[in-house]
C-alpha cells in the first residue's frame, strides 16, 4: 500500500468562514457567494480603480497576498500532519484554520522561504493542546479507537482503508513528538532526512536518530498488537 493512502490530501475547498476568519473575505462576500451571485472579491494585490491613491500594494494588499498564497500552498499538508498528530478529524478543519490564523497574526515574523517550517511547529503546538485539552474532557476521538480490537484479531483485514488508518493512528499515538514528526515526514510526506532537519531546524545526525527509534518505537507497537506474528 502506498505510504500516503491511508492519509490522503483532503482535496477539500478552504470553508468560506476560514477566509473571513483570515481577512481574506468579507461575510456579505460569503453570504453572496452562498446565494449564487459573482464573486466581488478582488485578487488582493489588484487595486481599485476609484482608488485615486498611489496604486502601488499597500502593505495590506501584500500581507493578503502572502497569506493566500501560503494557504494554497500547505493548508493540505497541515491538514495532514494534524490528523497524523492525534486530531479527529471532526476537529482537524478547525485545528487547521487556528494554525493559519497564527500565521496571519505573526506574518512579518515568518520569515520568506521559511513558511512551512512555520506552520508545521504552529501545528503540533496546536494538535498537542487539542489532545491535553481532550484528555481532561475525556473526549472521544482523541483515545485509542473501540475498532483496534477487531484489527488486532483480523489482520487480514488491514487492507481496508478505515481498518489501516485506525491501526496508524494508534501506532502514531505511542510515539513521543518529536521522533514522530521525524517519522511522519520521512515515511508518509517521503521527505529526506536533509529535507527533514532543514524543516525541524535540526542536525541532519539528529534527524536520522531520531528516525531510528521511531522505526524501533514502530515496529514495537506493531509486534505488540499482533504478537503471533499475523499477516501485516
Amino acid at each position: 500500500m502506498d505510504r500516503q493512502v491511508i492519509f490522503r490530501d483532503p482535496k477539500r475547498p478552504v470553508r468560506p468562514s476560514f477566509m473571513v476568519s483570515l481577512g481574506l473575505q468579507t461575510s456579505g462576500e460569503v453570504e453572496s457567494a452562498s446565494q449564487g451571485a459573482a464573486p466581488t472579491t478582488r485578487a488582493a494585490s489588484e487595486p481599485d480603480a476609484s482608488d485615486t491613491s498611489d496604486a502601488r500594494a499597500t502593505p495590506k494588499h501584500t500581507s493578503d497576498a502572502r497569506i493566500r498564497s501560503i494557504l494554497e500552498e500547505h493548508y493540505a499538508f497541515i491538514w495532514r500532519q494534524l490528523r497524523r498528530f492525534g486530531v479527529p478529524e471532526s476537529r482537524v478543519d478547525d485545528a487547521a484554520q487556528e494554525v493559519f490564523v497564527i500565521a496571519s497574526q505573526k506574518l512579518d515574523a515568518i520569515r520568506e522561504g521559511s513558511e512551512r517550517s512555520y506552520l508545521f511547529g504552529t501545528a503540533l503546538r496546536v494538535a498537542s493542546q487539542l489532545r491535553r485539552s481532550a484528555a481532561t474532557r475525556h473526549e472521544v476521538g482523541f483515545s485509542t479507537p473501540p475498532e483496534m480490537e477487531a484489527i488486532a484479531s483480523r489482520p487480514d483485514e488491514l487492507l481496508d482503508r478505515g481498518r489501516a488508518r485506525a491501526l496508524l493512528d494508534t501506532v502514531l499515538e505511542s510515539l513521543e513528538d518529536d521522533v514522530r514528526a521525524v517519522f511522519v515526514l520521512y515515511e508518509l510526506e517521503q521527505l529526506s532526512t536533509k529535507e527533514i532537519a532543514e524543516l525541524l531546524d535540526i542536525p541532519v545526525g539528529t534527524a536520522a536518530s531520531r528516525l531510528r527509534r521511531a522505526r524501533e518505537a514502530f515496529e514495537a507497537k506493531v509486534g505488540r498488537l499482533f504478537p503471533k506474528g499475523g499477516s501485516r
